[in-house]
Formats: structure tokens, sequence, C-alpha cells
């Protein structure tokens, strides 16, 4: 008996490492200290040695189960993207430079090729945020988990100037709501989507004429990652008072996460077009409205709160940085919540 035969592949996990260098040394930044394949990742603090008041933050996600759709379609390049988007996105929301990232896969069997293929869609978002991928772990689970299953999750660290931290303390009635498009459903909510359309490999390689895609290219689009948007509005000389990253819970749970109390955002449907695959899924799953807003992004991957002087600034920047910006409400004075009229 050896380790091989209990169900673990060690010669697989050396394999994996050396097929996954060269994507890793993509997303290196000067500051990254040493090469991969040690103990720990070290990052040097001259990344921010000149801020004032230097903040750390973080940010830990995984995909959920849109992870089944990569399953069915054999397809796995583009689920590490969405992994580091939960995570960066997250830290760019308070305002955040993300510096560096570590992925977490977990595996039936380690078959190198797609391991790979799940590190290469991580080092990608990693390069569109600017982060550097310094370390991670490959885990075979034989016996607690399929062959040809995985699950994948990270952890992003990112660094602010105590000044520049987003707090949402300074929103104001007569504040205007900035939205920025999203790609698609992101990573939240698949569960439901799984109810809603048939999972088989043949019903998601079906041509929607509303979508212009099949479903499962519709619903494996990555999560849009924000980092260069939110840069870009900085170097705008623009503060952003609050900041809503919009993932599981919707407008309902996450717009009011930004706000101070005594303040409502006031948020308007019919500001920006729905994108098609939500219209979709809520007549084929009969689904509510009220529940759509309060699972899915319905198009909007995130909701800034800017003073009205600085709307034409905001907007101008966010395209500069290859996003779509909408002005998609208000705060006005009133309970603390989120209201779509």
């Amino acid at each position: 008996m050896d380790y091989k035969k209990a169900g673990v592949d060690i010669e697989a996990g050396y394999q994996s490492v050396e097929l996954i260098k060269k994507h890793v040394k993509e997303t290196m930044r000067p500051e990254v200290l040493g090469g991969l394949g040690g103990f720990s990742g070290a990052f040097s603090m001259n990344a921010f040695k000149n801020m004032e008041n230097p903040i750390l933050l973080s940010g830990t996600d995984g995909v959920g189960t849109k992870i089944k759709l990569a399953f069915l379609l054999d397809k796995h390049d583009t689920i590490g993207i969405d992994c580091v988007a939960m995570c960066v996105n997250d830290v760019a929301c308070a305002g955040g430079e993300p510096l560096f990232f570590l992925d977490y896969i977990a595996c039936g069997k380690n078959y190198p090729e797609k391991i790979a293929s799940i590190v290469k869609g991580v080092a990608e978002g990693c390069k569109q945020a600017g982060a550097a991928l310094i370390g991670g772990e490959t885990a075979e689970h034989p016996g607690l988990m399929p062959v040809d299953e995985y699950d994948v999750a990270g952890f992003a660290v990112g660094v602010v100037d105590e000044k520049d931290l987003i707090t949402g303390e300074n929103i104001k009635a007569g504040d205007v709501l900035v939205g920025i498009a999203s790609s698609g459903v992101h990573s939240n909510g698949f569960s439901l989507v799984r109810k809603v359309f048939e999972m088989t490999k043949e019903s998601l390689e079906t041509y929607y004429d509303e979508l212009g895609a099949t479903l499962g290219e519709t619903l494996l689009a990555p999560t849009r990652i924000y980092v260069k948007a939110m840069k870009s509005i900085k170097d705008a000389g623009v503060t952003v008072k609050g900041c809503s990253h919009i993932t599981g819970g919707g407008f309902y749970e996450n717009i009011p996460r930004m706000l101070p109390d005594g303040i409502n955002a006031v948020v308007k449907k019919d500001s920006y077009e729905v994108p098609a695959i939500f219209k979709l899924m809520q007549k084929k799953g009969d689904i509510a409205e009220e529940m759509m807003y309060n699972t899915y992004n319905m198009g909007l991957g995130m909701v800034l709160a800017v003073d009205p002087a600085d709307v034409d600034k905001t907007m101008d920047a966010i395209r500069k940085a290859g996003d779509t910006p909408y002005i998609v409400g208000s705060c006005e004075a009133g309970e603390k919540g989120v209201t779509l009229c």
C-alpha cells in the first residue's frame, strides 16, 4: 500500500505545479519576494511605505454552485477569474488596491491539465486586478469528493491609505447613485439558476436569440473585475462616498450596507437596460421581480454614491477604464434602506 493507491497522486501534484508556473509568473509585482514553491508567500511593504496611515484590507470567497456548469461543459479556464473577482471587488469597494492573492483548490483527483486551466483563470483575474498570485494549494480529497469534481476558493489582501477609505459615513441626501454594468449573473444565485434551467450539456449548449449566445456561454461569463474602474475614479480626483458590490442578496441586501442611518437609496429600475439573461430567467422560472432584485445584480455589479458635482468626472473615469456607467438614482433622507421605483 502507498499514498497513490490510497488516492493521492503526489507526482500529479508536481506536474500541476510545473504547468501553472508560467501563469503565476505573469502576475508578479516588484514587491513579491522569492518564487513559487516556498512554504509562504512573501510581499514587501514597499508597496505602501509612502502612505500616511496604510490600512490592510482582505477578502475571501469562492464561486458557489456556478462551478457545476464548468463541470457539465468541461470548461475550467474562467472559473478562476470569478474566484478572484469575488475577493478583489470587495477590497476595491473599500477604496483599496489589491496587492496579492492566494487560491485553494480541492479536488477528488488531481488532473494536472485541469488544475492548470483553473489556475490560468486565477492568474488572468489577478492580472486584471493588478494583484500578484503569490501562493496557493491544490488538495486531493479521495473518498470525499467525486474524482471529476473540484471546488476553488481564494483570499485577497489589499491596502488603502486611511484618508481614502470608503466608509459611506459621509453620504448625504442629494448624492447621486452611479451603477457600473455587470457582465451577467456573476457568481451568485446559481442554486436558483440551476432550478430554472435544466442542467444538462445539451441545455447549456442551446442557443438563444435574445442572449446572442448559448445559455452556457452566458451563464459562465466571468464576473467583472472593477479594480481598474475604481482606480480610474480615484485618479480623476473624485471622492467616492460609498460603494456597494452587488453580490448575493442583490440590491436589497447590498446597497444598504454602504449607507449611514437616515439615508434611503432610491434606484430607478428604468435607468438602464436589464440584461436579457435576467429577463429570461424571471420569465422561465416565474420568479417575482422583488426576488430577482433580492438575489441577483440585475445588470449592475457596483453601485457608487458620489457628490452631484462629481457625476460627470465619475462617468468619464469609468468609461476610460473600459466599463459602462449609468446614473441609476439618488440618496434621500429617510429610513436606511433601498427603494426601487
